[in-house]
């Protein structure tokens, strides 16, 4: 039996004629006040080892990794990676293959022991939202509350509801609701039990852009107010540098770094993951005592072998750039001579596609608007001290 129902039911027509009274006086994209989320009881999630596999194909591989109470961990990767199945493992929705998950260090899953998710303490926040079209939004966020009797549950629904500033549209219907809207609601369910660990998978890419940013970060001040531990699932590597204590980068099913943000970024394990996080120039060369020789000049290669293939990796800023007439040092380096052969203005920034003698592909270099760089304009290019990236040169 189909229970959704459409505007042309009897309830919902009743929903929408209380609308626009219920919503009196009440700005949608207004959040409670800050502070007022109910507080949980943080735990410690540690995956020990863990495998899975989909009709015999690997997902996730071996992976260990332990979320400190408290701590918001974001997992990245691309698509396909593992880390939404991960997710699903340590929620009880999956049965990893092998290998253990473990809260505070009690074994909720492994070889012998299988507690179903409604026993884990665990929240889910899925990334469709996943509401019940034919609930309204006061029994959505009240769902998981069912350990209450009516009143209390009824209570910390409106609480949590309250937070996210919904409260006024606690009797309307899913449907009725914007896209930030319903991501909200979904919050507010998914933290009205106080649950020990929140995961939300990819929370915001429903979103566009321009509620993207706001909403995240009313997102992020809600989590720190229920102190409850939490992993993101994201493939944007932007939204992983915002939100995460740490990062866990992933690919193919393995995990591949973990650290802080500042870690990933400025100390990439390896290329994949120096390329995740940024576009990259990469100047390609072959290591002789202890250096690399491109055409942008030598660069130190420490801890590679001589001999050795190996790429030397730049990020656009990390490029100054002048005019040739003005022949500026940047630096400390006088740098090498170009072209600019594209500019595009990004708002703050210039792009400047530079064309350098031997190379087959121009620079990709970014600096301040403004600057009076064009296409066709003859410029000096340099590297910052100290910003070169080098790793082996090896098929991924």
């Amino acid at each position: 039996m189909d229970v959704s129902l459409t505007a042309e039911d009897p309830e919902h027509a009743r929903q929408d004629a209380r609308t626009s009274e219920s919503r009196a006086g009440c700005r949608s994209d207004q959040w409670g006040e800050r502070g007022t989320a109910g507080a949980a009881i943080a735990a410690r999630l540690a995956f020990e080892a863990v495998s899975h596999a989909y009709d015999g194909a690997a997902s996730v591989r071996e992976v260990s990794l332990t979320v400190d109470p408290g701590e918001v961990l974001c997992l990245l990767g691309h698509s396909g990676c593992g880390k939404t199945t991960l997710l699903r493992i340590a929620a009880g929705v999956e049965r990893q293959r092998s290998g253990r998950v473990l809260i505070n260090g009690r074994e909720i899953a492994g070889p012998s022991v299988f507690l179903p998710p409604e026993r884990r303490g665990i929240g889910l926040m899925f990334q469709d939202y996943a509401l019940f079209p034919h609930l309204s939004i006061l029994d959505n966020v009240r769902f998981g509350l069912t350990a209450l009797p009516a009143g209390e549950a009824e209570a910390e629904a409106l609480h949590a509801l309250e937070r996210v500033g919904l409260k006024n549209y606690a009797r309307d219907y899913p449907h009725a609701l914007s896209g930030g809207e319903q991501q909200r609601v979904a919050l507010a369910r998914a933290i009205a039990p106080r649950p020990s660990v929140l995961l939300m998978d990819e929370p915001f890419s429903g979103l566009d852009r321009r509620m993207r940013d706001s909403v995240r970060d009313e997102t992020m001040a809600v989590l720190r107010e229920t102190r409850a531990t939490c992993i993101i699932v994201t493939h944007d590597p932007e939204e992983a540098l915002r939100m995460g204590d740490r990062i866990a980068l992933m690919r193919g099913g393995r995990l591949i770094q973990l650290g802080t943000s500042d870690a990933l970024y400025n100390h990439p394990v390896d290329i994949f993951a120096a390329r995740f996080f940024s576009e990259l120039n990469e100047l390609r060369g072959t290591v002789k005592a202890g250096c690399i020789d491109t055409a942008l000049g030598r660069f130190a290669a420490p801890g590679h072998p001589d001999g050795e293939a190996a790429i030397v990796c730049l990020r656009p800023q990390a490029l100054g750039v002048s005019a040739e007439k003005d022949r500026a040092e940047i630096g400390g380096a006088e740098g090498i001579a170009g072209r600019i052969v594209n500019r595009h203005f990004l708002g703050e920034v210039d792009q400047l596609d530079i064309a350098v003698d031997g190379l087959a592909w121009p620079l990709k270099a970014r600096t301040m608007a403004g600057q009076g760089l064009r296409a066709g304009l003859d410029v000096m290019v340099s590297v910052a001290p100290g910003a070169a990236l080098v790793f082996p040169d090896r098929a991924d």
